[in-house]
């Protein structure tokens, strides 16, 4: 019988600029009573690895282009605001309403290039990017946990995206380091003895949306959540193997292209 735990890590500070993620996540472990395995998989929320990377912006500074305002009048929002996810991102998907769906730079298409309001503190004129680099720092996180906890587990930084065709959010991974982000089952046969032919599951998603049971969207506060119990295929994947190729996505269909 197969057994899957998710424990959220209790105690994990607000993080400012600078703080020392692998540091923080092991004396949260330490106060909690617990040893990570090999095997064990961390999901840490993009917003507190933005936070430490100080990924912080002021819409004060930033002087929005002729193609942020006309943006912004389309889509009823702040020309600041709307100038900073065209500089995140490599293309427009839609924009109608108050909605702006954009290609990220780091491949992924969501609402406002996952620039965030919410649950940052400070003034209403500041606002926070997600990681310039996700799988860099999760690589970095895991590089630093073995030093600390004398194991280095898988981890995954998730972020909260929407979906087409379903109502609500929930979390995808954007950052992987130690684990695959896919797993291939082409080849392999179902219960039936009949070969799978299409059948690839998105390991990293999975994961980073059963962590999300427990670190949720609003004030819960718990930002790290340990998962135990996993079975995973052997091999090391990147946020990047989970994106379609436009090539390959029938739903596709950008309306603008940066240059």
């Amino acid at each position: 019988m197969t057994h899957l735990s998710l424990t959220a890590l209790p105690g994990i500070p607000h993080v400012q600029p600078g703080d020392d993620l692998a540091r923080l996540i092991a004396d949260s472990l330490h106060r909690a009573g617990l040893t990570l395995a090999p095997t064990d998989v961390l999901v840490i929320t993009s917003k507190l690895v933005s936070k430490a990377e100080d990924r912080f912006v002021d819409l004060g500074t930033i002087m929005p282009s002729q193609r942020a305002a006309r943006v912004a009048r389309i889509t009823n929002k702040d020309p600041r605001l709307v100038e900073l996810i065209l500089r995140e991102s490599t293309a427009i998907s839609r924009m109608r309403g108050e909605v702006l769906i954009v290609r990220h730079r780091l491949g992924f298409t969501l609402a406002n290039a996952g620039i965030d309001h919410s649950n940052i503190g400070g003034s209403d004129e500041r606002v926070l990017l997600l990681p310039s680099d996700p799988d860099a720092s999760a690589r970095q996180i895991r590089t630093a946990l073995p030093q600390l906890t004398g194991v280095a587990p898988g981890i995954v930084i998730s972020d909260s995206h929407g979906r087409p065709f379903r109502i609500g959010t929930i979390n995808v991974a954007i950052g992987i380091a130690g684990i695959p982000a896919v797993w291939d089952q082409r080849g392999d046969q179902d219960l039936y003895g009949r070969v799978l032919r299409v059948t690839m599951t998105g390991l990293g998603d999975e994961i980073a949306a059963a962590a999300g049971l427990l670190s949720g969207q609003a004030a819960e506060g718990l930002p790290v959540v340990l998962v135990r119990g996993l079975r995973l295929p052997p091999g090391e994947g990147h946020a990047s193997d989970l994106v379609r190729p436009v090539t390959m996505d029938l739903y596709a269909d950008f309306q603008e292209e940066f240059t």
